[in-house]
């Protein structure tokens, strides 16, 4: 059983952030947040400065030099808020950091409007004239491609001012799901009543035990009910200002505002929901199989998670599971494996579940530094994937950090999903190849068809549900508890067949999915899943060609646009052939499930 920490000093040190690798102590921050202050009075003074390529190189020189130490200051106050989101000192340093990033954004609100009331011709000149401009080549040349969505001088001053205002619908929504939040009440072993935590929610969303699923469905979404008004509120809040300031900045649609800076065409996004849509028969087919095995009259959302196999319910303690992640990556070379030795033994992840802290999971890098992976780690076969999915992004992390200046080491996020899911179908596929016993077999193969249904399809469905909910802000329409309801309730019929009974929570979905507040995001763990089994597929089939441009991607940071970086490695998702041949894939699995 996973072990229940009421306090993180009772959590062992290794197993805890050491963010004493960033600053030693917060007078260190402080003196760090006060050099910038500087730095940035400093940024101020090139306003109407620059006249030639040195000019120029300096202030960017003073920009990067600025991101870089703001950018571990931030990570600090984040992190630190985030191991117990009650912490006021935490909240206090992240408060004063939103501030400072408002700041910085006004200081360098000059720059754009300037740089692109340039002749292309002029740039070249300074470039040619300023060695040290080489090294911002790359970036200054591709803002021209931004020039009919930048503002005037002015206008972009105002906006850099709204900045904390705009995200305010973002950080409302994090401190009533993260702080504020009360889950109902269910049935302990002993038949006590227990406060529901996310952590336990996801266990007992597995257990067999019907009665006990409808519970702790009903008291997890009890709070998101009662306070269906007001989420809608900040989720609406947070559509229409990134539709307006999509109108204000003069694209087309938010959609694209959204795709532009990965340079992805929205035929891509479209195509993605499209052909999803057009190859769903599989998923329904499993709908149908799973009521069957379940021997149930009426199939409902709670019923989604419990396996189908009964008896093969999987403890996996922490120990056990970093080990068989490090089994499992062994396709992906030595070096590989020293890496997630090191994340263990520096104390890069954050593993347990306490009080306060951030539900969920993530990975920062921290250029400079290395990367922090946050984990409320159960004992169980959905926290040893999460493990995995993690590491993923922290490898990728770390080698572009290694391999890439840090004008280039921060990849795009639509890259991301792909190095932390190779991991899980490396993962799955050794947890198959292992397993002697049928049954286990059986259940491993559930496991696997419904962690693609939730990173794929589900992901899809979100996407589209944004795709809606974007498109009627920008003709006007209303955004209300009302309008969210009726749009989900639809797309998870549609998606998920019709097997699938309402309860009236279900039509509440919306109201749960922090993402939804990073607008035009979750499609991408679609693509990347997308193109990780077309990766994992070739590694594991012993082409060697393929893992060197793998481990090459994951070098590459955002050295290119994220297409043409998944074009080097073989996946081009500008035709619709990899979503095609991963959704038969899929339709495999089922069909193999089936006759099991």
């Amino acid at each position: 059983m996973t072990i229940t920490y009421k306090s993180r000093n009772e959590v062992p040190e290794q197993e805890k952030w050491n963010l004493e690798d960033i600053y030693a102590d917060i007078g260190k921050w402080d003196e760090d947040y006060h050099q910038i202050e500087q730095m940035n009075e400093k940024l101020k003074d090139f306003d109407g400065a620059i006249h030639d390529g040195s000019s120029l190189f300096q202030y960017l020189k003073l920009k990067e030099d600025l991101s870089f130490i703001f950018n571990k200051l931030y990570a600090y106050a984040m992190l630190k808020g985030d191991l117990d989101t009650r912490d006021t000192e935490a909240q206090s340093l992240i408060d004063r950091a939103k501030s400072l990033s408002v700041k910085i954004s006004a200081a360098n609100s000059f720059f754009m409007p300037y740089l692109l009331s340039l002749e292309e011709e002029t740039l070249h000149e300074y470039i040619a004239a300023e060695k040290g401009l080489d090294y911002f080549k790359e970036d200054l040349l591709d803002s021209f491609r931004y020039k009919s969505h930048v503002l005037s001088k002015e206008q972009e001053g105002i906006l850099s001012q709204m900045g904390e205002a705009l995200s305010v619908p973002s950080h409302v929504f994090g401190m009533i799901n993260n702080a504020d939040i009360k889950f109902g009440e269910v049935t302990g072993e002993n038949g006590e009543k227990l406060e529901l935590t996310r952590g336990m929610y996801a266990k007992i969303m597995e257990d067999e035990d019907r009665d006990k699923r409808r519970e702790a469905y009903k008291a997890y979404y009890q709070p998101y009910v009662q306070l269906k008004n007001s989420i809608a509120a900040t989720l609406s809040g947070a559509i229409k200002n990134n539709a307006t300031t999509a109108k204000i900045r003069q694209y087309p649609s938010a959609l694209e505002k959204g795709l532009f800076g990965d340079r992805v065409p929205k035929d891509v996004y479209e195509n993605l929901i499209t052909t999803t849509k057009q190859h769903i028969a599989p998923l329904h087919q499993y709908m149908k199989i799973r009521k069957k095995k379940l021997q149930l009259d009426e199939l409902r959302a709670y019923d989604m998670s419990v396996p189908l196999v009964s008896g093969v319910k999987r403890v996996i303690p922490y120990e056990e599971a970093f080990a068989t992640m490090c089994s499992a990556l062994q396709p992906l070379g030595e070096d590989y494996s020293k890496i997630l030795h090191e994340f263990k033994n520096a104390r890069y992840l954050d593993v347990r579940e306490t009080p306060g802290k951030r539900s969920g999971a993530y990975n920062l890098g921290v250029y400079g530094v290395h990367p922090y992976i946050l984990l409320n780690h159960q004992d169980n076969l959905d926290s040893l994937f999460t493990l995995v999915h993690e590491c993923g992004h922290g490898v990728h992390s770390k080698l572009s950090s290694q391999y890439q200046p840090q004008i280039t080491a921060r990849y795009s996020i639509f890259v991301a999903e792909v190095a932390s899911t190779v991991n899980e179908v490396l993962l799955i596929n050794y947890l198959l190849n292992n397993e002697k016993d049928e049954k286990v077999r059986y259940y491993l193969l559930n496991h696997f068809i419904d962690q693609y249904k939730g990173t794929f399809f589900t992901q899809v469905m979100f996407a589209e549900f944004e795709k809606i909910t974007h498109e009627m802000a920008e003709k006007g329409m209303p955004l209300n508890a009302e309008a969210f309801n009726s749009i989900y309730e639809s797309l998870f019929r549609e998606y998920n067949g019709d097997e699938v009974v309402f309860d009236d929570e279900v039509k509440y979905g919306w109201s749960r999915i922090p993402h939804f507040y990073r607008p035009f995001y979750v499609y991408k763990y679609a693509t990347g899943y997308t193109s990780a089994i077309h990766l994992a597929t070739r590694i594991l089939a012993g082409d060697q060609d393929t893992l060197k441009s793998y481990i090459e991607f994951l070098k590459s940071g955002s050295s290119d646009y994220p297409l043409e970086l998944l074009k080097k490695t073989g996946v081009d998702l500008t035709t619709s052939a990899p979503i095609e041949s991963s959704l038969a894939k899929f339709s495999d699995l089922v069909e193999e499930f089936s006759k099991m």
